[in-house]
């Protein structure tokens, strides 16, 4: 077996190729980046039942790839560019041969792939790190499932400027509904639910808009949603909003936040070695 394992701002992912099945992957929440490590690749090892002796080599990528200095339990231990290591995974769960990946984390990283090759073609800081910083001052919620929660109750014309509000004539391009400007309506009567999902919201749209442009560049039609946020029902709802107005195709694979940890499972041994 190959071991993947990435290791993010806060979130450690680990997932396990074993010839062509993958094992169920798992991840952490921990500050400290060889912590969650460890405790990561502890917890793999006994959900699946692992020897040591089972497995080949482990594939380490992410920020905190950098504090691996040396084989874990003395098992080969190679580091793999984590630019490569989002195409090499958000191809391989979506099954396209060329797309532009968007790795949702922290913040977002855009990369173009296909079966030749990655590049790291931008990306925003705008992320998860964004959205736990607002709730955290606007809000006083630290803990992302109690943000989701609070949205799912939110309503967003108590936050966001709508284009029905501005303008009194039907635009054919532009829905009544459609965001004029994040937070531009932002009322006293507003709700912590109502501000939690316009944080939402406007870190996806923000985020939307700079994957489309990425396409636009590069003269491709498919784009791969990958990272934890891609798991959020806002997220979705916002891409099926962009993809009305756009002609643009988006995939949110099965196990998409584990897509940076298969990646680094799917990548030859050319990285460097612990």
């Amino acid at each position: 077996m190959i071991i993947g394992i990435d290791i993010g701002g806060s979130t450690t992912k680990i997932i396990g190729q074993d010839g062509g099945t993958l094992k169920k992957p798992l991840f952490v929440r921990a500050t400290d980046p060889v912590a969650s490590l460890f405790g990561a690749f502890g917890k793999f090892v006994d959900e699946h039942a692992l020897e040591l002796a089972d497995i080949e080599r482990i594939m380490v990528t992410g920020v905190g790839s950098s504090y691996i200095t040396r084989p874990i339990y003395g098992l080969p231990t190679h580091k793999v560019d984590e630019f490569a290591a989002i195409g090499l995974g958000g191809l391989a769960l979506s099954g396209l041969d060329n797309a532009i990946i968007v790795s949702m984390g922290t913040g977002t990283a855009i990369v173009r792939a296909d079966k030749f090759s990655s590049a790291h073609i931008g990306g925003t800081a705008i992320g998860g790190g964004t959205i736990l910083g607002l709730a955290s001052r606007m809000l006083n919620v630290r803990q992302i499932d109690t943000i989701t929660e609070m949205a799912s109750h939110g309503n967003l014309h108590n936050v966001d400027l709508m284009v029905g509000d501005i303008f009194k004539d039907v635009m054919e391009s532009l829905s009544p509904d459609t965001t004029a400007s994040n937070f531009g309506k932002l009322s006293d009567t507003a709700t912590p639910n109502d501000i939690a999902l316009g944080i939402l919201n406007m870190v996806f749209q923000s985020i939307g808009m700079t994957a489309r442009f990425a396409l636009l560049n590069h003269n491709i039609n498919d784009m791969v949603l990958t990272g934890n946020l891609s798991t959020f029902k806002e997220c979705r709802e916002v891409f099926n909003a962009l993809k009305k107005f756009f002609d643009m195709n988006f995939v949110i694979p099965k196990f998409s936040e584990f897509a940076t940890a298969l990646g680094a499972a799917l990548s030859n041994k050319s990285g460097g070695t612990a």
